[in-house]
């Protein structure tokens, strides 16, 4: 029944086609304590320290405190721990991995002019893991606030027309999916599966219809989700610093930003609930993403005296290009005169979205450090960002600027704390650190605040060091299983531990 259209009529809902939203956004914008085992040893709290490769990642200025060229390569094993509350069900899941999450060297170049205030210059080159997206977990409830998978579809369908969500005569269900999406968009897409499973019937079986009700009935709605996430952010950096002077050294970092993130959801619903035509549903959806951006730093770093140390660097935004595909798949057991009838919709499609642009918060960083001469440090660093500045784009899209100013109202500029100390015993080194990362959200018992500590072991063979840390976070979120209809969330305490070892080479 659905009546052909323009061409244009593709071309206005290219913009709005897939649902992005702050989830997104939020995820894109955070990063992680990734680096060297030295580094994370100390909780990151290295702003006026440098001297160390993943340093550098906080302040640019950092590399020119070598004082020979320098090279490090970092392996980590990342364990994570989810417990998960839904409704009356709990559930827990674990997980570990090694993984490659930093490399890179800087290379020292002494100016024999004596008389010149440049005493040096470093330029640099590095690989850091800025986010691990790999996660994996299951809860089973019974959901008592009367929300059905069936409030998904129906929230999608109402107001669309009838002929807008449906095949036309002896069109395949394969090619009507992949039509509707391109000349529609996402929503209509997603009440065209609404419809075809049964799930919604239009008020009348007319084109104009534009009103919906669900064949769903009930209160109480036996729901088991699964959720599973693979990928990770990381950037490569080419830095190029200076030391000015007996006392000032100056930084900027050019950074090329990577994304690769992949994404499944499973939502199994049983109902037995009297009046429901449909007690079974079965909803799948998987998530391709890539993407890539630009961004810079400029960092200062300054002794005070002998033992005292400020820092400065600012990170601006990155600038992300993105793109998505998607897959889904939709299977229904309705009840009819006693019979149960299977109704599948499995296109086979991968929906391929148009690129779109993210831009995410800059970021300040302050920080102060105290040397003990030979016998060790102490280190705090202060970081402000500005999540509610960030932006889909272009801003002129209607639906982009309204996840914009959903994100002004529900974001706030957050503040991360991180101390961290040192302690020396010739050739070996004690570490601990800790940091507090506070929500980016103005709720923060949607996304709470994280709390974490590490602890790290490093001893010098003279030009070769080794380094290990162990750093533990704990985080509390709500991860809502739909944008729309189904919004319930599962509650989740996350605890991530990792280990790290570092091989760190005086060139």
């Amino acid at each position: 029944m659905k009546k052909l259209n323009l061409l244009f009529i593709a071309v206005l809902s290219m913009s709005s086609i897939m649902a992005q939203d702050i989830t997104d956004a939020v995820r894109y914008s955070q990063d992680e304590v990734q680096g060297t085992a030295r580094f994370r040893g100390m909780s990151g709290a290295f702003g006026a320290l440098g001297g160390d490769m993943s340093a550098v990642s906080i302040n640019p200025a950092g590399s020119s405190v070598f004082t020979n060229s320098h090279a490090s390569i970092t392996l980590s094993n990342l364990s994570t721990k989810n417990n998960i509350n839904y409704f009356n069900g709990v559930s827990s899941s674990s997980d570990s991995k090694f993984d490659l999450n930093q490399t890179g060297a800087a290379f020292v170049f002494n100016n024999m002019n004596s008389s010149s205030a440049f005493k040096k210059f470093t330029l640099g080159v590095a690989y850091d893991k800025v986010s691990n997206y790999d996660n994996a977990w299951a809860v089973r409830g019974v959901n008592t606030n009367s929300n059905s998978i069936a409030e998904y579809f129906l929230s999608y369908a109402q107001g669309l027309r009838l002929d807008e969500i449906s095949a036309l005569n002896g069109e395949s269900l394969t090619k009507a999916y992949s039509e509707i999406n391109r000349l529609y968009g996402f929503g209509n897409q997603q009440a065209f599966l609404g419809y075809k499973s049964y799930i919604l019937e239009p008020t009348a079986d007319i084109d104009d219809n534009t009103s919906y009700t669900s064949n769903v009935a009930g209160n109480n709605f036996d729901q088991q989700y699964t959720y599973a996430s693979t990928g990770y952010n990381g950037k490569f950096s080419f830095n190029a610093s200076s030391q000015v002077g007996d006392n000032f050294y100056f930084g900027l970092n050019l950074n090329s930003h990577f994304i690769n993130y992949d994404k499944f959801t499973n939502l199994s619903e049983t109902n037995n609930n009297a009046g429901s035509l449909v007690n079974q549903v079965r909803f799948q959806n998987g998530l391709s993403t890539i993407g890539s951006g630009f961004s810079f730093q400029l960092g200062a770093i300054g002794k005070i005296n002998e033992s005292f140390r400020a820092g400065l660097s600012y990170n601006s935004p990155t600038w992300y290009n993105i793109s998505e595909e998607t897959t889904q798949y939709l299977g229904t057991i309705r009840n009819e005169g006693g019979t149960n009838i299977s109704q599948i919709i499995d296109p086979l499609v991968v929906n391929v979205y148009p690129t779109y642009k993210l831009q995410t918060p800059g970021k300040f960083t302050g920080s102060l450090a105290y040397i003990f001469g030979d016998t060790g440090l102490i280190s705090f660093d202060y970081s402000l960002k500005d999540y509610n500045n960030t932006k889909f784009k272009p801003t002129s899209d209607p639906y982009f600027a309204a996840q914009n100013n959903i994100m002004s109202t529900n974001l706030k500029n957050a503040s991360t704390f991180r101390v961290g100390g040192e302690y020396r015993i010739m050739q070996v080194s004690l570490r601990g650190g800790y940091r507090f990362e506070e929500s980016p959200y103005k709720d923060n018992s949607f996304y709470g605040d994280l709390n974490g500590y590490s602890f790290g072991l490093g001893y010098s063979f003279g030009t070769i060091k080794l380094d290990i840390a162990y750093d533990h976070a704990q985080r509390d979120y709500n991860q809502q299983l739909y944008a729309v209809g189904l919004t319930d969330a599962a509650q989740i305490d996350s605890k991530n531990s990792n280990f790290t070892f570092t091989l760190g080479l005086s060139l």
